[in-house]
């Protein structure tokens, strides 16, 4: 079965070579504008140590200086990201959601969710629903059913990130990416097998792997953008 038609922005999402997104704050807004080898960028909204709505239009036009579309994150603390108030993360996704391209959502986030894809779908923007599992790896069937909940809530793209110690862990992985590799699956590793994951998944179908421009934005196993550049001309040849 051949992928449906997916893309972010003006770029187009393909299960053959992954594309390559650089992470960060407020902090890394030149970095990431300047990020030389990212297909897209993403915005880590909570990662500003004063995150404010109004500003958000100002800082994603910041990023299209570098012509490349924009993901919007407001991660929740309990998934990876600073914690801030319900109400102002959901503040700072409607503030953004006219200037991005995309909204990266937690499919845990129900409330929000339900709020935000509507207008998501309505103003023609990307929906990625994603969790992570910063502790370990769940294992198939658990991830497999996480996929199919956030294809239902209304993903274009299940994002899913484990923390994963070694091969078991990964194989995993990869077992989810190939059998949801026609719905649009992004998958990645946190931890030992990180670096690996980056590679390996997206040999298998994920569209997407994440990469740094000075902070990571993942506890563990993320590379830099030029790293990931490097590889991904050598192994995925357009």
């Amino acid at each position: 079965m051949r992928m449906r038609r997916l893309v972010i922005g003006s770029v187009e999402l393909s299960d053959r070579a992954p594309r390559i997104v650089a992470a960060g704050g407020e902090a890394e807004i030149d970095a990431l504008a300047a990020a030389d080898g990212a297909d897209l960028v993403e915005l880590r909204a909570d990662l500003a140590d004063d995150p404010r709505p109004e500003r958000l239009g100002k800082l994603i036009g910041r990023l299209r200086t570098g012509a490349r579309p924009v993901i919007l994150t407001v991660r929740a603390a309990g998934e990876g990201g600073r914690r801030i108030d319900e109400a102002l993360r959901r503040a700072l996704y409607t503030a953004g959601l006219p200037f991005a391209d995309a909204l990266d959502v937690e499919i845990a986030s129900t409330a929000l969710v339900a709020e935000l894809v509507p207008q998501a779908r309505a103003a023609g923007k990307t929906v990625i629903l994603s969790a992570h599992a910063l502790e370990g790896t769940p294992g198939t069937e658990e991830l497999l059913a996480l996929a199919d909940r956030g294809e239902a809530m209304g993903a274009d793209v299940v994002k899913l990130a484990t923390h994963a110690r070694g091969l078991d862990d990964l194989r995993t992985l990869l077992a989810v990416t190939l059998a949801r590799r026609a719905h649009g699956i992004a998958t990645l590793a946190m931890g030992p097998a990180g670096p690996l994951s980056r590679l390996v998944l997206p040999a298998a179908g994920s569209l997407l792997t994440y990469g740094h421009v000075g902070r990571p934005t993942a506890p563990s196993g993320q590379p830099s953008v030029a790293e990931l550049a490097e590889l991904v001309r050598r192994l995925f040849p357009s």
